[in-house]
């Protein structure tokens, strides 16, 4: 038995963010017993930072995050498609700048982490003043309500303020400091939490074959629809299965980039960078690049290795997306702090044309045309074929196809406007006075395979536009009704809605808020063949693993 030793589990190690004052009001130092001294907040400043800290990570980035998108405009080595994403998503940063449009239209589930010095004070109702702070954000900006409540087991509505929000509460000295109060804001996107994976392995995936074996076919499973490039996070190890998953999130965020770079018998985690280098090199072999091919599927990885109970052995693996939204915040004696996102995205465009990044062939398609004859052109041209889409499109989505696929199951006849336009899977965030919409990018397109063969058998849906790789039936659908699946560029809605979307407005269920049936007017709306109605699927040889069998050059 050996002698008392502790460690946090997760040593954060030392604050190196830059922030930027908020306010010093509402924050004063008093005295208390034993010459303590003590921290008292107000509960409006928790509300004024929250809500703060909610529009800044609609609207700007890191600079950190910018630099590794202007990287692979610079690399030699990315492919076309890779630096036409880039290129697409830092215009897209430049519009939300403005802060009108939002740089997502899922503008995601509020996550607020805070931690709570012993020598602060405040009135003890904190979820409260986060969660007011959430609703400020989200009903006065140009944001989306996506939170469902359910009223029954089967029934749910929208709760029209994007509320509740997912607000932990922690009694600790962060960073030592008892007189702080910090806080990590987030807003997660269905895209990228879908893409949160938990592994019940066991101690034989502890050796580099089989660990890197395992990741080549677990990371490819992840696809495109949660926005590429990403931030990815693999945990390996853990004291319970939700502690992995939650160390996954946070390390997907850099919050846990200053951990110890090697174990101790005190069991804390830390993060392995000779493997993290590893992994990112096998996510560059994947050849899925930046959404159409390419390297660039990740930015880095972040790898960290748990302690575990010896019958266990979870494995996390979470991605940030290209919306990479989080921001520190901190209460202090000295004020209101909140990290200083990048508020002039502009300095990382590249000051050269367009033309030099797309060295691929734009094929123009003319949505009014009847559809038979925007299938002909479509069949002429080879998967990954980048295209630019002017014309109607009609929008529909989850509850919009379940509803229209209830009215098939009855006897009813396609809705015509399914059979006579390209169908967008997308959902908006609200219109800003004097836009023609508010920011509305793809959502994932895999959510809509289940309705596929059905509405192609029936004569709709027979062009599909979203963002990410689909299933086999989709592909076998196409094939056997002459249907075609355009990928979108998921990340770039702002970009979208100020360049490309020209008119709104809604067919059918406007009770459905943004679920809407929808028809829009789009002009030079960027896309690329994914799925063709000869059974080719771009995704479908990368999405493959292959053997691999050590980790790095040494093995």
């Amino acid at each position: 038995m050996g002698a008392f030793s502790y460690s946090p589990l997760l040593p954060t190690g030392e604050d190196t963010t830059e922030y930027r004052l908020l306010s010093d009001e509402g924050v004063d130092v008093v005295n208390g017993p034993g010459g303590r001294r003590f921290l008292t907040v107000d509960p409006a400043v928790l509300t004024h930072l929250t809500a703060e800290a909610m529009h800044d990570i609609a609207h700007f980035l890191r600079p950190a995050h910018l630099a590794q998108l202007r990287a692979i405009i610079d690399d030699p080595k990315a492919s076309a498609n890779d630096r036409f994403v880039a290129l697409d998503l830092l215009r897209n940063a430049n519009i939300a700048a403005g802060g009108v449009l939002p740089m997502c239209q899922d503008t995601g589930t509020a996550i607020v982490m805070g931690k709570r010095g012993r020598h602060v004070l405040t009135d003890g109702a904190d979820e409260e003043a986060i969660a007011l702070g959430v609703y400020q954000a989200y009903t006065k900006l140009n944001l989306r309500y996506s939170q469902l409540a359910p009223l029954t087991m089967w029934d749910e509505r929208n709760t029209g303020s994007n509320l509740p929000a997912q607000i932990e509460l922690y009694a600790e000295d962060p960073g030592g400091q008892p007189d702080a109060y910090k806080f990590l804001f987030m807003a997660k996107g269905g895209g990228s939490a879908n893409k949160s994976y938990l592994y019940q392995e066991t101690k034989a995936l502890l050796n580099p074959a089989r660990l890197m074996s395992f990741l080549d076919e677990k990371l490819r499973l992840i696809g495109t629809s949660a926005c590429p490039p990403y931030h990815l996070a693999v945990v390996i190890g853990g004291t319970s299965a939700e502690h992995a998953l939650k160390t996954a999130k946070l390390a997907s965020a850099k919050y846990l980039d200053n951990l110890p770079r090697e174990g101790s018998m005190t069991g804390h985690g830390f993060r392995d960078v000779e493997l993290e280098a590893a992994v990112l090199e096998l996510t560059r072999d994947f050849g899925i690049g930046a959404q159409f091919g390419g390297r660039y599927f990740c930015h880095d990885v972040r790898v960290i290795r748990l302690p575990r109970h010896g019958a266990s052995c979870p494995v996390a693996i979470a991605v940030s997306c290209s919306a990479d939204r989080q921001a520190l915040g901190k209460i202090t004696p000295s004020g209101v702090w909140l990290e200083r996102l990048e508020p002039d995205p502009a300095r990382f465009l590249p000051d050269v044309t367009d033309e030099s990044l797309e060295t691929d062939e734009v094929v123009r398609v003319d949505l009014n045309q009847p559809m038979d004859v925007i299938r002909a052109q479509l069949a002429k041209y080879p998967v990954k074929t980048r295209l630019s889409l002017t014309g109607p499109l009609v929008v529909a989505r989850d509850i919009a196809h379940a509803k229209i696929a209830e009215r098939l199951d009855a006897g009813e006849p396609m809705p015509q406007y399914l059979r006579d336009h390209a169908v967008y899977y997308a959902g908006p965030a609200k219109t800003p006075e004097g836009y023609a919409s508010g920011s509305f990018g793809p959502t994932t397109a895999g959510r809509m395979d289940a309705y596929v063969k059905q509405f192609q058998a029936a004569g709709g849906s027979l062009v599909m536009l979203a963002k990410g790789n689909r299933s086999t039936q989709v592909t076998e659908a196409c094939q056997s009704y002459g249907g075609f699946y355009l990928g979108s560029i998921g990340g770039p809605a702002a970009r979208l809605a100020q360049d490309c979307i020209r008119h709104v407005e809604v067919l059918e269920y406007p009770e459905l808020g943004m679920e809407a049936v929808w028809k829009i007017d789009v002009e030079n709306f960027p896309a690329f063949i994914v799925v063709d109605d000869k059974g080719n699927d771009f995704f479908a040889d990368v999405t493959r693993p292959k053997n691999v069998l050590q980790i790095g050059k040494g093995g």
